[in-house]
């Protein structure tokens, strides 16, 4: 029964998800194409049949069976069929408009995207996490550079450069604008007695976790990534680890410290689930990280019960801004990433991966819906740009190869083109589709 529920929720949030994602997408073209005067015969929120709907002008605004988004049927839009010449068809607009409509689709994905973030950053706020309002009570130290500064696990971080700071916010805040290897003096309560240590701040391309030790971030998990290492072992959302390799873990970034220094070799988890110890042996894969690093993982996060601040209406809209060009630029990692090889197409998604995840997202509250929903906005908007025939991108290929030689291209041309670009596409849905599967079948 609990499946059954899981299952419903999963379908009823992909569902809406990607409709208004998709829906956004054709919304963009309608748009451009109307301003562009181009008659549009069809605006549809849906596919296949129609259920009902409403003709206002030359356009009948219609609402069909399957859910998932919506298409746009324009006049002239065909070009097997014959055209008259007229002004309001596709075909017969200058190459350059015809390249407008197509990347109005995308663009306004990224403006959805953008929008959501806005929303959630001004009404609800942003996310942070609960130990920052926390006295700066230090919960372990890094393996390697344990003598960066001194601090000891115990230590409370009392002062940095004179400046009383009782919160781990506050040290955060003290340290960002100190320049690399620039002298740092920390004030430390250490057992009641109170200590100066003196260190240099790390490089630019470091944490500052060798500087101040490790926060107290507990060790549970939330979310376990579909078909990864945790996953197969047994691991559940929930576990708290305990040990790993012997060794008391009592921090999150424990966890990932010693994942991350594993070099692929399995790592002993001590785990307690429901009063109940556990372990697992996993072998950690490398994965790459939203930089275009290459690093290890099992495939967990920790639970964070964040804390959100609420933003003012003008600076929720720039950090919704910094949010959308810093997803753009995961984005275009993860396809340099493919393209190098560093990424494996069977890491993707498609909608039954979206479908759970959107089933997550759907039971963890309506924020994290929304937020996912973003995401594969601009995941939508991104990819629908690559020079692939069928994609608004190919079309923009097209167009700009029919600019250069100041001549259209043949039907047949254009035919051989978009199966081209079809059978390629479906190829590798078929493969994603078959590595989501796969990992479901593994799952249950």
């Amino acid at each position: 029964m609990a499946n059954f529920h899981s299952a419903v929720i999963a379908i009823v949030s992909v569902t809406i998800v990607l409709g208004v994602v998709i829906f956004v997408h054709e919304w963009g073209h309608f748009v451009a194409a109307k301003l562009s005067g181009i008659r549009v015969d069809v605006f549809s929120f849906g596919f296949g049949p129609r259920i009902f709907g409403v003709k206002r002008g030359d356009t009948d605004y219609r609402l069909s069976a399957l859910p998932f988004g919506g298409y746009v049927r324009m006049a002239g839009d065909n070009p097997v069929e014959e055209r008259t010449g007229a002004d309001y068809e596709f075909l017969s607009k200058p190459r350059w408009v015809r390249m407008i409509i197509a990347v109005a689709g995308p663009t306004m994905n990224i403006i959805l995207a953008f929008v959501v973030f806005w929303g959630i950053f001004w009404l609800v706020g942003l996310p942070a996490d609960p130990y920052l309002r926390q006295p700066a009570q230090v919960a372990a130290i890094p393996q390697k550079d344990t003598s960066a500064s001194g601090v000891q696990p115990g230590d409370r971080i009392v002062a940095v450069n004179g400046v009383k700071t009782d919160t781990w916010e506050k040290v955060i805040t003290q340290l960002k604008d100190v320049a690399p290897d620039q002298a740092v003096t920390l004030k430390v309560d250490r057992a009641g007695t109170e200590q100066t240590l003196s260190a240099k701040m790390p490089p630019a391309s470091s944490t500052l976790y060798p500087l101040i030790g490790y926060p107290p971030e507990p060790a549970i998990t939330d979310e376990i990534g579909i078909g990864t290492p945790a996953e197969k072992a047994g691991m559940k959302p929930g576990d708290k680890i305990v040990a790993m390799n012997g060794k008391p873990v009592v921090t999150w970034q424990q966890l990932v410290e010693t994942v991350r220094g594993s070099d692929g070799h399995p790592i002993q988890f001590s785990v307690q689930r429901d009063g109940k110890d556990l372990s697992f042996v996993i072998t950690p894969v490398q994965g790459m990280g939203a930089d275009g690093s290459m690093f290890w993982q099992v495939g967990v996060l920790p639970k964070i019960q964040a804390d959100f601040e609420k933003q003012q209406f003008i600076p929720a809209g720039k950090e919704a801004g910094i949010q959308t060009a810093l997803g753009m630029g995961q984005i275009l990692q993860v396809l340099k990433g493919l393209f190098t090889g560093r990424v494996k197409l069977g890491q993707l998604s498609t909608v039954v991966g979206i479908a759970r995840e959107s089933g997550r997202a759907a039971k963890r509250g309506p924020t994290d819906l929304l937020w996912l929903m973003a995401v594969i906005s601009l995941n939508l908007g991104l990819l629908n740009l690559l020079p692939i025939p069928i994609l608004d991108g190919g079309h923009l290929l097209m167009l700009a190869i029919e600019g250069t030689l100041r001549r259209d291209l043949s039907i047949a041309v254009k035919e051989r083109f978009v199966q081209v670009g079809l059978v390629f596409l479906l190829g590798i849905f078929a493969f994603v589709m078959y590595s989501d599967i796969f990992k479901l079948i593994q799952y249950h």
